[in-house]
């Protein structure tokens, strides 16, 4: 989806200071307009709104959510005064401003940059046109690139501590439709987070219409790839957030996660500091620190074929790491007495290194006063999502200074809030078999593990998500139509073509393991499913359209259709291939820009949603097999875009040339010139 710009000038025709007429539609419609689409802004002008109701409602919301404000002050036009004024309110960056020759400067913005283009006869000056189109596109292009700590407003530069205000909180009822759209969008992401679809978000997250809906949309998707252990696709998704948003304190942490996930700890730690030199308060980022030397310092002794003698001695030894995470576990709960969570860990490690090292007096008198502190914290917890946590952690307290009746008792009590979530129970298991290697409190931990094991028996355990070995992307030719001038695709080609994509499959043992993934077309994609199920490997139809247009449109248009048409039916039925994905029905209609018109081309969103599905299941496991003639195609959302975006992320690509197979063809047809009419208006290279 594109960025988002509003324009903020006079309408109709005005005279300058000296008296000259200007007419800003032509310069609007010859000079800006085409200046920031050339930079790849959707364009909006205020009097573009066509609805009835006061305008100042969308005028306003546009002024807050618009990626980048161009002003025109070529007149001292008090709209566009008023406009400027507001968006400086809302929003400390985004704006640039551009006008005509004009001799006095206003002294409000005497020292901002200006970018002047010329005129002729009260139009734009035909001579340089093209060159000050261009200049306002590059200007565009530098402020959306600009470092998000440059502050353009004067009214944020000059009151440094002023923070720009929340989107959400400024939401104007009577710009209904923007919000509308908002929430219809908002809805189809936390559905597909429901529903375990990152794929789907992350398509959702290209189309949002804004800068703020596009950090929100990464943030969830990026969460979603997290949470099923995706972290290397999970941080491409905060890192793109963080393109919009720097200083995002939530893609920071996140992205953190995701780095020690991969095995870079220093990268983590880096940025955790890093985040802790910008705000030295946020107890999260310290406790993420805490985490990552306790989890360093368990992998230093938790190896593998150790006895629990050697493990101990190992722990006792790596006591600098042990030391350094009870330092920012503590750092984190004086930071934030309501995070229990930290401080729980400090008092347990604090309790470790006593056992494992002997008294400390460091410890002495520190210990207790912690304890009381998570104590208090725990019990004040009233957040319904936080009960059991803040109830387990009274357990853990329990552990540490209790007996194993008090142990019981109160895992118990967490347990009532615990609502039959499997995971939760078993991270306190986790924690607990810790201590158990360390020879801690055996009898309070074995009381735990017990009232927990109990709980657990009760529960069915959560069965793990089927995961591919490989998922088979596939992007190909579809079977040319009767009419079709340049052959790309003929009949005679499909057993050559057949055997080809049979071939690209075994070199890499497709089997029973693997996922296919392809939209079904007649031709390279049907050819490819068929070769899938013989071998056994499953496979997921992804249709741009729905099935009785998508029928119309990719099968029964090439030669040969109705019989196509028996065997993508006959596919959609077996039992290896899973109920198709239709798009509009799950990622809702295309999106639309101001005008109504629609922003996307369906082939192209499909093929995005396909890369985006496969590349959720792992970003190492997608394979993506061609079958193609290394050209352009008819129409958007064809091979060759497939291609580029795969190429761009991964370089698995297996590529049949088809230009090949047509050439090894009896009497094989003169190639002709590239660019001929298409089998249909909606073809393109579609699969």
């Amino acid at each position: 989806m594109k960025l988002h710009a509003f324009v903020a000038m006079p309408f109709g025709v005005k005279p300058d200071a000296q008296g000259n007429p200007i007419d800003f539609n032509r310069v609007y419609a010859m000079l800006i307009k085409p200046a920031l689409e050339e930079a790849g802004l959707e364009v909006f002008r205020a009097d573009e709104e066509q609805r009835a109701g006061d305008i100042r409602a969308d005028m306003f919301q546009e002024l807050l959510m618009a990626d980048l404000v161009l002003a025109d002050l070529s007149v001292d036009n008090p709209n566009v005064w008023y406009e400027l004024g507001v968006r400086h309110a809302l929003r400390a960056r985004g704006v640039i401003l551009i006008q005509s020759g004009r001799d006095k400067q206003p002294f409000d913005i005497y020292t901002d940059r200006k970018l002047r283009y010329r005129l002729k006869d009260g139009k734009p000056d035909p001579a340089f046109l093209k060159e000050d189109r261009k200049l306002i596109a590059d200007m565009a292009r530098a402020t959306l690139r600009a470092w998000h700590g440059r502050k353009v407003s004067p009214v944020y530069a000059l009151l440094p501590n002023l923070e720009e205000p929340d989107w959400k909180r400024l939401r104007s009822g009577d710009a209904r439709e923007f919000w509308e759209r908002h929430d219809e969008w908002s809805a189809r992401i936390e559905r597909a987070r429901d529903e375990d679809r990152p794929g789907d978000v992350l398509v959702l997250a290209d189309e949002a219409p804004v800068t703020a809906l596009r950090v929100e949309a990464r943030l969830s998707a990026g969460e979603a790839l997290r949470q099923g252990q995706h972290f290397d696709f999970a941080l491409e998704q905060f890192d793109q957030a963080l393109v919009f948003d720097p200083l995002n304190a939530f893609a920071l942490r996140q992205k953190g996660i995701c780095l020690q996930r991969l095995g870079r700890v220093s990268e983590a730690r880096d940025l955790y500091r890093k985040q802790l030199r910008q705000d030295p308060d946020d107890a999260e980022a310290w406790s993420l620190l805490g985490r990552l030397a306790k989890d360093s310092w368990t992998a230093a002794w938790r190896l593998p074929g150790s006895s629990p003698e050697q493990m101990r001695a190992d722990a006792a030894y790596e006591d600098a790491l042990l030391r350094e995470s009870i330092e920012c576990y503590l750092t984190a709960f004086r930071k934030a007495p309501s995070h229990f969570y930290s401080g729980i860990n400090a008092l347990t490690l604090i309790h470790l290194y006593q056992h494992l090292k002997g008294e400390d007096r460091r410890f002495h008198a520190l210990a207790p006063q912690v304890a009381g502190g998570v104590r208090w914290s725990a019990s004040s917890e009233r957040r319904l999502e936080q009960r059991f946590w803040a109830a387990a952690t009274l357990g853990d307290l329990a552990v540490l200074a209790g007996d194993p009746e008090d142990v019981r008792q109160a895992y118990k009590e967490a347990i009532v809030h615990a609502t039959g979530d499997w995971f939760a129970l078993d991270s306190i298991q986790s924690q607990l078999r810790l201590l158990a290697d360390l020879g801690f409190h055996p009898a309070n931990v074995q009381a735990g593990m017990e009232t927990f094991e109990r709980a657990m028996r009760r529960l069915r355990p959560p069965e793990k998500a089927w995961q591919p070995q490989r998922v088979f992307l596939f992007s190909g030719h579809m079977m040319d139509a009767a009419r079709r001038r340049d052959p790309r695709f003929p009949l005679a080609m499909e057993a050559s073509a057949a055997a080809a994509i049979g071939a690209a499959l075994d070199a890499q043992s497709a089997g029973p393991d693997d996922l296919a993934i392809t939209q079904g077309a007649a031709g390279g994609d049907l050819l490819f499913a068929e070769a899938c199920i013989a071998r056994g490997v499953r496979v997921q139809l992804m249709l741009p359209l729905a099935e009785p247009e998508f029928i119309e449109v990719s099968i029964l248009a090439s030669m040969n259709g109705a019989e196509w048409r028996k065997r993508f039916l006959a596919l959609r039925d077996h039992p290896l291939c899973l109920p198709p994905c239709i798009m509009p029905k799950a990622l809702g209609p295309l999106p639309r820009d101001h005008e109504g018109r629609s922003a996307a081309n369906p082939f192209v969103r499909c093929n995005l949603w396909m890369l985006y599905t496969s590349l959720a299941l792992g970003v190492q496991r997608t394979r993506f097999i061609c079958f193609w003639n290394g050209a352009r195609g008819d129409g958007p959302g064809g091979t060759d875009h497939m291609y580029r975006e795969v190429k761009r992320r991964t370089g698995q690509v297996s590529w049949i040339d088809t230009r090949t197979l047509l050439a090894a063809l009896p009497q094989a047809p003169e190639a002709k010139p590239h660019g001929l009419p298409p089998n249909t208006p909606a073809e393109g290279d579609t699969p």
